[in-house]
């Protein structure tokens, strides 16, 4: 027997190549010393030594096979990521949008392709719970080494769930909890680049470091922008008073590239403190950078990240070391809210999932209805005490809304490959999501049962949610004007055009402009979050009404004019938007120009041209454009 297992082992080390913790844990089960799991022992008892290794062997070549697709995933995930820098090159911003796009949709078509591979080679149905069991451990072996361990669990995840018709949303056989830690994971080049200006001065420091950034254009003016950085770091209110002796300024190594700009993003560290800035890089029309703006303040720094800007294009072999950096100065970011950020949002999903879960463990607050209009297509919660809102599509639709549950999932779709431009809240998607049952008001669960009851699923302890979205919940604007004073008022109303403008500048049309389809973040800023109606600008046909025939077709109970499917008459946005004349007046003020359907075409002609706003995610003033010389 003794000479029968060394046998088997050495044919094990030479086939599958187990590392020394795999094998010691074989070792020990062939001995009986360590007891596996009981289907093993009986498949051990049935087929003996050879079928236990036959088992192990299958396992180490599914998790390989899944590990395989995950790299595939990621090569072309970085492929499509550098082409940003050549698209700023050449000032080609519709391709930069394009490849934010095609990311999106490419982690689910490598996700069905693992799946269909796997399908093809081997006989899952034979497969039993303990075999899976050991696929998993086989997987967590090779991710030891692995540069994105954390993306290879997800998309482990992704692939087993994906293979069964039943949903796993309870299953020891996928990650609900990270294996692998990435604290100090970092890849063959470093992360960030550190510079000293106490010891080379500023402005040798700053021309190192725009000169080192990997930009591929030369500069306008270097001197200049230097100069201009330096002028205003000394007008900063919150700079250091003195500079410790290592005082130093860490860039990431990595470009952040979006719209029509790309960004150095970097941390001073004096001492304890850390002070985060970003330096916007424009491209000229000749093809030559300059800075544009020196971007420090905390408001400003967390718009850049905000969840409702479309992701950044950073090309990084380690994505969690990216992470790490940006969450070191943005304490109101969370891990899921920054990988979804850079592009990754699948992992920031996942990370969202994990973070709710242990909020789930150490609070007591009930899920109830959320605050604001209860909306005709979509029924939506939240629990007090986390900043999120769940919404799930009704089974109907009450008079006038006339879509389908497939036109709003698409339309959600839709906004999410599209450049949110700073205006449109980010949606997660789920599927089968199940929340404690205890948790819910019974208030609550009588509606979504009455609203959607072919969407909930009572099971056991569990209230399983077949299909919802989840963003950030934002204060309604409609409520904040309620309870806002008139100074706070007029700054939303202006913030609730702009916010209508940059859509449209996006190249979408709203369609529901109510107050109550708009939500007030933290910052102040006015996002746009119910996408039942919105339409692509070229779409709508903005029309002047025209005047009255006769004195009576002012009285009529229908329009002496054609009302078609597609046709808007903005000089009505006045009389059912603004019931308060304060209120119409604060907005009249600074957006006039939204109440003329002449606007909205010369926006529609825009779009139509390939038009490219420059939308700024970053307070105008700052600019350096703005400074005298």
């Amino acid at each position: 027997m003794e000479g029968t297992t060394k046998t088997l082992l050495d044919r094990l080390f030479a086939q599958t190549r187990l590392n020394e913790t795999v094998a010691r844990r074989l070792d020990a089960a062939l001995q009986h010393a360590i007891p596996r799991p009981m289907d093993m022992h009986r498949q051990a008892g049935r087929h003996g030594l050879s079928g236990l290794l036959d088992s192990l062997l299958i396992a180490k070549d599914l998790a390989g096979t899944i590990l395989k697709g995950f790299d595939k995933h990621f090569r072309i995930y970085r492929e499509i990521t550098r082409q940003a820098r050549d698209h700023f090159i050449r000032g080609d911003w519709a391709a930069g949008r394009r490849c934010v796009s095609d990311r999106i949709s490419l982690y689910d078509t490598r996700v069905q392709e693992a799946i269909a591979e796997l399908k093809a080679r081997f006989d899952l149905a034979d497969i039993d719970t303990a075999l899976w069991a050991e696929v998993k451990l086989q997987y967590m072996g090779m991710l030891y080494a692995h540069r994105q361990p954390e993306l290879a669990e997800t998309f482990y995840n992704s692939v087993f769930t994906g293979l069964f018709a039943r949903h796993y949303y309870h299953n020891d056989n996928i990650f609900v909890r990270p294996s692998i830690s990435t604290e100090r994971i970092d890849g063959e080049s470093p992360t960030y680049r550190s510079f000293y200006p106490t010891r080379e001065g500023w402005r040798a420091a700053l021309t190192r470091m725009l000169t080192e950034a990997d930009i591929g254009l030369p500069y306008a003016d270097l001197r200049r922008d230097v100069r201009l950085i330096v002028r205003r770091l000394k007008r900063l209110p919150h700079a250091p008073l003195t500079l410790r002796q290592h005082f130093q300024i860490q860039v990431l190594s990595s470009v952040f590239y979006r719209n029509k700009a790309a960004y150095l993003v970097g941390r001073a560290l004096n001492g304890a403190e850390k002070y985060p800035f970003i330096l916007p890089l424009c491209r000229t029309a000749d093809g030559r950078v300059f800075v544009d703006a020196l971007v420090t303040e905390s408001d400003d720094v967390a718009n850049l990240f905000s969840f409702a800007r479309a992701y950044f294009l950073v090309d990084t072999e380690v994505p969690s070391a990216v992470v790490r950096f940006l969450l070191s100065f943005l304490p109101g970011k969370s891990t899921a809210d920054l990988y979804t950020s850079i592009g990754f949002h699948k992992q920031g999903k996942a990370e969202f999932y994990r973070d709710f879960l242990d909020h789930l463990r150490h609070s007591s607050d009930e899920l109830v209805a959320a605050p604001g209009t209860r909306g005709m297509v979509m029924s939506v919660f939240t629990l007090p005490s986390y900043p999120y809102v769940f919404k799930l599509i009704k089974d109907r639709f009450a008079p006038p809304k006339d879509t389908t549950r497939q036109a709003v999932i698409d339309k959600h779709r839709w906004v999410k490959r599209h450049d949110r431009v700073g205006r449109m809240a980010d949606t997660w998607e789920f599927s089968y999501t199940a929340f404690p049952r205890a948790r819910f008001t019974p208030e609550l669960l009588r509606e979504l049962q009455q609203d959607a009851p072919s969407q909930v699923l009572l099971e056991g302890d569990s209230v399983v949610i077949k299909h919802l979205f989840i963003e950030r919940r934002l204060n309604p604007l409609n409520l904040f004007l309620e309870e806002a004073g008139p100074a706070a008022a007029a700054d939303a109303l202006r913030e609730y055009g702009d916010a209508i403008k940059d859509i449209a500048a996006a190249g979408i049309f709203p369609g529901d402009l109510l107050f109550k389809n708009f939500g007030v973040t933290r910052h102040g800023r006015v996002i746009f979050y119910d996408y039942d109606e919105i339409v692509p600008i070229g779409q709508c046909r903005f029309r002047r009404i025209p005047p009255p025939r006769t004195p009576e077709d002012e009285w009529a109970a229908e329009p002496w004019y054609s009302v078609g499917p597609d046709d808007v008459f903005p000089e009505e946005f006045a009389t059912f938007l603004f019931s308060d004349p304060q209120w119409r007046r604060a907005f009249a003020q600074h957006h006039a120009d939204l109440l003329d359907a002449a606007y909205w075409r010369s926006i529609q002609q825009e779009v139509a041209a390939g038009g490219f706003p420059d939308v700024f995610p970053y307070r105008r003033h700052i600019r350096f454009l703005q400074v005298p010389d």
